[in-house]
């Protein structure tokens, strides 16, 4: 049942589509939206974003664990517009959102209090995307590579004035992408067919979408360090409508609903078809969210109500505790706001949130902030010190897996998992460069990790008390012809396993202590344009990484030609992991080699 907590939050930031964080991704924090792979996902922009960890298998768009501040992938959540998705089996699904990054606006990154009171059942962050105005705008590309690549996009939006300042649009979205692959039995077939109607006058956007999204590939050791070839079958369908009116005064309401169903079949095996029992699973889940803020004087009201019902229908997983599931979240936060006397202004808050579920007990959880802004033209812009804390529930596979054979091994005894996060953090401005960084401490308790022990022919899942500590900047400068950006994240980690015994992590050990991302866009003329993606990282040590090492240097390049002439024709030159690391991103999952691809793209 839904129950508040009430209480004060600081807020924030400036107005974003989402209106929620205090990060945006901005399109120049990431050089390349597109991979040389297959065509663009809603994770594709995501790969060498300053605050994100992406840690592919095959390539990002085949199968990505997304992890944020040294988090793992389950404590990662996507929101689009109001509603949260998940996917109850597993978390390695929660990127499987089938939206052409066409009709997204770019995501904010949520961490701390805005992702404790923005999303439901996500400890650590959410990535937040809004829904985009629809233009009379469109686009074709395709693309031909190494390793047998061949892909096609289009891309096609119509507006039509409804009168009374309204606007009715549409648009709808088409892909497809094959290959070979960068491994043997690495190949893969993608297919993406999506549309939207929308309704949107000057303060309101009432968006209606459906998406379908098919997806097949191999890759050895996709999840087990056996050297196997592996392959995944997946269909995900999505269907969204959301409401969002906007205020002048800052504050706004938005309203979603959706359901989403994904289809996974998983071989072992594949010259041997069903060697173990069949990993079919089928999960469906429904939601509906309202998030609102009032502006009521010098306070700001913030609310968020959430329901979401989830089945899962498995030949693999027929037993444990339960196979369906109802959560809910409710908060309630306000902030007041007064005037510094040496200039700027103060924000200040407590808030709170419930989480409940009908198969288990809920749990309320504090938020408190404190912000100092300062006047405009000051080089500091913000300094906010914060405490918020966040739980979830673990998903299926942990708690119906049986404990004592197959390849994954589940733990029916797993219960919420809470995490607490104090953090200070600030923005500037200097030397035309926008900075924002932050420290902080997490403890994680009752993480649910997957372990390996040395003779064990399977992964385990075992809870972990874990404290991460960590460091972030970006910093971004624009200049007369391209941008730079460049980001840093340091991380420290103490796990407690408890009693269970362990020889290593594939997930919550596995990070970076150091990861450093610069993202370079420069056009030398109007006709030429170099952009370049680089992430530098030294990992913690793993026993399961058999290749690679724990030192790696990726780097996505691309060399866009618009030749003159024919104004909206791009043809492009782009190459994924141009230096060919065998850099493992998940342990023991072999990396995938250089791929590169010819392009040609049309607008109109």
């Amino acid at each position: 049942m839904f129950a508040f907590a009430f209480g004060l939050t600081a807020a924030a930031t400036a107005q974003t589509t989402v209106d929620l964080p205090k990060v945006v991704v901005n399109a120049l924090r990431v050089a390349n939206p597109e991979p040389a792979d297959t065509f663009a996902m809603p994770v594709t922009a995501l790969r060498f974003e300053p605050q994100v960890d992406v840690q592919g298998r095959n390539f990002a768009e085949s199968q990505a664990d997304v992890s944020i501040r040294g988090g793992i992938f389950e404590n990662t959540g996507f929101r689009v517009g109001a509603v949260t998705l998940l996917d109850p089996q597993t978390g390695h699904y929660f990127a499987e959102v089938p939206v052409a990054p066409a009709m997204l606006a770019t995501p904010a990154i949520l961490t701390g209090a805005d992702n404790a009171t923005g999303s439901t059942n996500v400890t650590v962050g959410t990535v937040a995307y809004g829904w985009k105005p629809i233009r009379r705008v469109g686009r074709i590309s395709v693309g031909a590579g190494t390793h047998g690549l061949r892909l096609a996009d289009f891309y096609q939006g119509v507006a039509a004035n409804a009168g009374a300042g309204g606007t009715w649009a549409a648009d709808i979205s088409y892909a497809v992408s094959t290959g070979d692959g960068t491994q043997p039995y690495g190949d893969h077939d993608f297919s993406r067919v999506a549309g939207r109607v929308q309704f949107r006058t000057a303060e309101a956007q009432t968006d209606a979408f459906i998406g379908y999204q098919a997806k097949f590939f191999g890759w050895p050791n996709l999840y087990t360090p056996f050297g196997v070839n592996e392959t995944e079958n997946l269909q995900t369908t999505l269907a969204v409508l959301n409401h969002r009116v906007s205020r002048r005064d800052g504050g706004h309401v938005e309203v979603g609903v959706y359901a989403r169903r994904n289809k996974d079949d998983y071989e072992y095996n594949r010259l041997i078809p069903g060697q173990f029992n069949p990993y079919q699973h089928e999960s469906r889940v429904t939601g509906l969210a309202v998030d609102g803020r009032e502006v009521v004087d010098t306070w700001a009201w913030r609310y968020r109500l959430e329901a979401i019902g989830d089945k899962l229908d498995s030949p693999s997983l027929p037993a444990g505790r339960y196979s369906s599931r109802d959560l809910y979240k409710a908060s309630l936060v306000a902030e007041h706001e007064w005037s510094a006397a040496a200039g700027g202004r103060w924000t200040a808050g407590l808030g709170g949130t419930w989480d409940d579920s009908n198969r288990g007990a809920g749990r309320a959880s504090p938020v408190a902030e404190v912000t100092r802004h300062f006047a405009p033209g000051m080089t500091w812009q913000h300094v906010t010190l914060g405490y918020s804390e966040a739980t979830q529930v673990p998903t299926y596979t942990a708690l119906n897996s049986a404990t004592g054979s197959g390849l994954f091994r589940g733990n029916p005894n797993v219960g919420r998992e809470v995490s607490r996060n104090l953090e200070l953090s600030g923005s500037l401005l200097h030397g035309g460069w926008e900075i924002d960084g932050a420290l902080f401490v997490r403890q994680d308790d009752g993480l649910v990790d997957w372990t390996y022990r040395q003779g064990v022919t399977a992964r385990t899942a075992n809870p972990v008390d874990i404290r991460t500590t960590g460091f972030e900047v970006v910093a971004r400068r624009d200049f007369k012809r391209g941008s730079i950006t460049l980001g840093y994240t340091a991380l420290t980690k103490d796990a407690d396993y408890g009693a269970a015994t362990i020889d290593a992590s594939f997930y919550a050990l596995n990070y970076a202590r150091h990861r450093l991302t610069a993202a370079l866009v420069w056009r030398p003329t109007e006709q030429w344009e170099l952009r370049m993606d680089n992430e530098a990282r030294l990992q913690a040590k793993n026993s399961l990484r058999t290749m690679g090492g724990d030192e790696a240097l990726l780097t996505a390049l691309a060399l866009i030609w618009h030749p003159p002439g024919v104004e909206r024709l791009e043809l492009s030159l782009q190459a994924d992991n141009l230096w060919d690391s065998d850099y493992q991103e998940v342990p023991a999952v072999p990396a995938s080699g250089r791929q590169v691809v010819v392009g040609a793209a049309y607008r109109w």
